[in-house]
């Protein structure tokens, strides 16, 4: 079998969209075509040619991300898959290899993906850097602690009016929280109509917090409808809640907790370091899961490893193994003062660790330490306290989180 690797052009959009869709064993519309290509960009888009047929894909988006203490422009990679007809043959290797060289040949530091299959993207040096919370609240049981009393005002109103002010809270709220990706109204807009099978058609609803200076939260969600034996017991679906302030974050808990009709709500993504596991009376009953979130893969080590900051000055030389991507094979020097690193190639040192940039890429955002990795015999501790002074320099305050997938 010959397979060419190849980007797309604009007349094979079509046949591409088709391919990705059969590839997770759905069928493209016409709507999902003009949707994808609001923000498609062609030279990102791998393809797996058989003859003149599309048996497999691999995209990308260039989007800003929030890193501990500023932010990078990532590739967001999506729409990997093969045709059924065609796995087990090496084609997503050959599309990951493509895309990865594409990304170096670009200069770009950090590329970052939700995996459909945690076992798959390992394998390419993408390391689970976030994880993300899960609930299932039964409204029956899903009171606040004593002490809360509810402030602002609260709005339900039509999208276009949401919108400017869900960018505005937004934009407030990543700058400090890794794994946050940059929102402009093209990314909001896809991100909210890129549904599948039966959420397809469902509208969302935008409620918006006012505080003393204006909007400073806001919630989006979509209501399952169900009346078993003729009783309400509708499911509430959190799409996304974020807020500005402490006071702002309770009340519109509050409300989606209080919609009427509703059995249960869920959400799923949300940070680890929910404060709702603290409002809530009895935590168990939000029926709290942890899930696999977002993985990143450093393409560039040490310049990626340069444009983060840090919890504290120090010194540790990280031997790095990257079979996938050989440019990153080698020892580096981080020299951190002030929270900046200094971060060079230095193979002569004594390595204080050993990692693969899997490793790497998982506690890059902060979110799992090396003492985790440490424990799963993951990576070496090469000199006497070399993972505590690890964690003390990659530890960030604030759970990585990424809501929105492309």
């Amino acid at each position: 079998m010959d397979i060419e690797i190849r980007t797309i052009d604009e007349g094979e959009f079509a046949d591409y969209a088709h391919a990705v869709e059969l590839a997770f064993s759905d069928v493209v519309t016409q709507e999902d075509i003009e949707r994808e290509q609001t923000l498609a960009e062609l030279d990102r888009h791998f393809a797996a040619f058989d003859g003149s047929e599309i048996v497999g894909t691999a995209a990308a988006h260039t989007v800003p991300m929030t890193v501990p203490g500023g932010e990078v422009e990532v590739g967001y990679v999506t729409a990997v898959g093969v045709r059924a007809t065609h796995r087990r043959r090496g084609i997503n290797t050959q599309l990951m290899r493509r895309q990865l060289d594409d990304a170096h040949e670009r200069g770009e530091l950090v590329e970052v993906l939700h995996a459909s299959e945690g076992a798959i993207y390992g394998r390419y040096g993408y390391g689970l850097a976030a994880l993300g919370l899960s609930v299932d609240v039964d409204c029956s049981h899903a009171s606040f602690v004593r002490g809360y009393e509810p402030s602002g005002r609260l709005r339900l109103v039509e999208r276009a009016e949401a919108v400017p002010h869900l960018l505005a809270v937004h934009e407030a709220t990543r700058g400090a929280r890794p794994g946050m990706l940059a929102l402009d109204e093209r990314r909001l807009d896809y991100c909210l109509s890129h549904d599948h099978g039966p959420d397809k058609g469902r509208p969302s609803l935008f409620v918006l917090h006012d505080g003393l200076d204006g909007v400073d939260g806001f919630a989006i969600y979509r209501v399952k409808h169900d009346w078993p034996g003729g009783s309400p017991a509708s499911i509430l679906e959190l799409r996304d809640l974020q807020a500005t302030s402490p006071a702002a974050y309770a009340d519109l808990w509050r409300y989606v907790l209080d919609v009427d009709l509703m059995g249960r709500v869920t959400a799923w993504g949300r940070p680890v370091d929910e404060p709702l596991l603290h409002l809530a009376r009895e935590p168990r009953r939000l029926n709290a899961r942890i899930l696999d979130s977002l993985w990143v893969r450093l393409v560039d080590v040490a310049g990626a490893l340069a444009v983060r900051a840090y919890g504290g000055d120090g010194r540790l030389v990280v031997q790095v193994a990257d079979s996938f991507c050989a440019w990153n094979e080698g020892r580096y020097l981080l020299d951190v003062s002030g929270s900046e690193a200094l971060v060079s190639r230095e193979n002569a040192l004594e390595a204080d660790i050993a990692c693969t940039a899997t490793d790497l890429g998982a506690a890059y955002l902060g979110g799992t330490t090396f003492r985790q990795l440490f424990d799963a015999g993951r990576i070496e501790e090469r000199s006497s306290g070399a993972i505590a002074r690890a964690d003390a320099l990659f530890g960030w305050g604030v759970a990585p989180y990424s809501p929105y997938e492309f």
